[in-house]
């Protein structure tokens, strides 16, 4: 019996190259070396485009021994976790490097890549080129020539020179290589990378980048740098850091704005940057973890803030927005023509709550919270729901919509809210109508809004100023007579029994007569001329002084 064994194609290394979508990400895969090297700098060169130049990455890492070089550099998906932890030694960082194939990712922008690394005072050379891969059938029989020399100029770390670019591809752009590599490192501060000298900043954001220095009352000096983001899909580190004493303090913050109502959920990821705020460092853990969270000065820091970042935001997406609530409600105006006046001006401002918060959510999940409030507030009297929704601070609106339209129990949640609003209205009317100072037209404009004290069996009314503008639409008569500008103080129309109801108003310390008799009778003959349907008696409801 022969034992076989497999063979490594030298087409592996290319096909290892060309597993990054970019340059930028593949200079990227180097860097993250540096990282796993213990370094704290990394100084990146790249040409100008078209010419010879090459492209240099050189880091102050822990660097290679020859013996390293050998065993694990050129180990081919060696990994670094299984040989060595999941840590680096000197500086504890959490490993990137996990596949061992990142030592080809230089190939993948230049067909030649030469790495020089020093370690206890020698330094290793080797030279990879992409011709050569083409000379033997199987890779570990590719010859590497390994140089050695003792120097004292680097004491440690590694240099990568790329050179004969790859002219087929776009040359790597040092504001895209920023960005990126900003989103993974922006945040460290024990690793500074250089792109063509200018460090990492702020800046490098794609956007619009803002500087505001001020002087508080009580923090004092204060430095905000910051950018909001216009590129596609969220950043993966975003909110302000705030730096006392050169420091980075906890995590991220975004001074409030995540529990604010009206400021959209999307674009907090669109928010990056750090504050400079020295006059907090006795209101810092004594771990530096975070700020002491009933610290007064740090809310003086919010109050300045946040206005800042909202004004900001505004200016960089505050049109799209707009255009965004145009489309939407465009779709729901005839609904919103439909409700009364009064109504339509809580719609209005739950409508932009929901469309503001939720910026940048697809239409299909925004417009079925926006039906869930029209819902409500065609159905009855539903100002305590939508005080409610712009009440809400500690809970998730949307999540709150979508449960309840999905399992069909927005009724009972509206009438859980109505129940606890209709006991205190009944007790605010009882303190007005006993109140001899209350007048007949306040009593008048509190009922007229709230017909569900008279009952379930009313859909429609009108008060005193359009019952006329009723019977003239509605009927196709007119309104006249000697009397045609007295008219009772509200119409309800029709109950279970096809029935109307006239209601006048009295105040509480009038006493009811027969002149009230007569009035109310004349009120109803007049009316009875325009409708074959049945006015309820009204003796028995002028009996109740409301």
């Amino acid at each position: 019996m022969r034992q076989l064994g497999f063979q490594v194609d030298t087409k592996l290394a290319k096909l290892l190259a060309e597993n990054y979508r970019s340059s930028e990400k593949a200079l990227k895969e180097l860097v993250d070396n540096a990282w796993d090297a213990d370094a704290e700098l990394v100084e990146i060169t790249l040409p100008e485009s078209l010419s010879t130049d090459p492209i240099i990455i050189e880091d102050d890492g822990s660097g290679m021994t020859e013996e390293e070089l050998k065993r694990e550099y050129l180990f081919i998906a060696s990994n670094r976790r299984v040989r060595r932890g999941e840590f680096t030694n000197k500086k504890h960082r959490k490993v990137k490097g996990k596949k061992g194939i990142g030592k080809f990712a230089g190939l993948m922008a230049a067909n030649s890549m030469k790495l020089e690394t020093w370690a206890r005072g020698v330094r290793c050379e080797i030279t990879l080129k992409i011709e050569d891969f083409d000379t033997v059938e199987d890779i570990e029989k590719l010859p590497i020539a390994l140089k050695t020399d003792k120097s004292k100029k680097k004491p440690k770390g590694t240099r990568i020179t790329l050179t004969n670019l790859n002219q087929s591809l776009s040359f790597p752009n040092p504001d895209k290589l920023r960005q990126l590599l900003l989103q993974e490192y922006g945040r460290e501060d024990d690793f500074k990378i250089k792109v063509n000298g200018k460090h990492l900043d702020v800046d490098d954001i794609q956007g619009t980048y803002t500087e505001h220095h001020s002087k508080l009352k009580n923090v004092s000096d204060v430095s905000l740098r910051f950018t909001i983001s216009n590129q596609k899909g969220k950043l993966r580190q975003p909110g302000i850091s705030i730096r006392v004493g050169g420091k980075v303090i906890g995590k991220p913050d975004f001074f409030g704005l995540v529990n604010a109502d009206d400021f959209p959920t999307s674009l907090l990821n669109k928010i990056y940057g750090e504050v400079e705020a020295d006059g907090l460092h006795a209101h810092v853990t004594a771990d530096d973890g975070a700020l002491i969270e009933n610290s007064k000065l740090y809310k003086e820091l919010v109050n300045h803030v946040q206005p800042i970042i909202r004004a900001k935001v505004k200016e960089e997406y505050g049109r799209e927005m707009n255009l965004a609530q145009a489309r939407l409600k465009k779709k729901i105006n005839d609904r919103i023509s439909q409700l009364p006046e009064y109504k339509r001006i809580f719609a209005d401002k739950a409508i932009k709550a929901v469309l503001s918060k939720y910026y940048g959510e697809p239409e299909s999940r925004v417009e079925p919270m926006v039906n869930v409030l029209l819902d409500a507030l065609e159905r009855s009297d539903y100002r305590a729901v939508l005080d409610y929704i712009n009440s809400a601070k500690h809970s998730d609106i949307a999540i709150i919509a979508e449960v309840l339209a999905k399992f069909g129990l927005a009724e009972l949640a509206i009438v859980g809210e109505q129940a606890k609003g209709r006991i205190e209205f009944l007790n605010r009317f009882e303190e007005l109508c006993i109140n001899s100072e209350t007048t007949e037209k306040m009593v008048h404009d509190s009922l007229e809004k709230s017909l569900w004290v008279l009952g379930a069996q009313y859909s429609v009314f009108s008060s005193n100023t359009t019952l006329k503008k009723q019977v003239e639409e509605y009927l196709g008569k007119k309104y006249s007579g000697t009397r045609a500008k007295k008219r009772p103080d509200l119409l309800l129309n029709v109950n279970y029994n096809a029935e109307y109801l006239l209601i006048e108003f009295k105040i509480p310390s009038h006493t009811l007569t027969h002149h009230d008799y007569q009035q109310a009778t004349r009120y109803r003959n007049d009316f009875s001329k325009f409708t074959e349907k049945k006015i309820i008696d009204f003796l028995r409801h002028l009996g109740v002084r409301i």
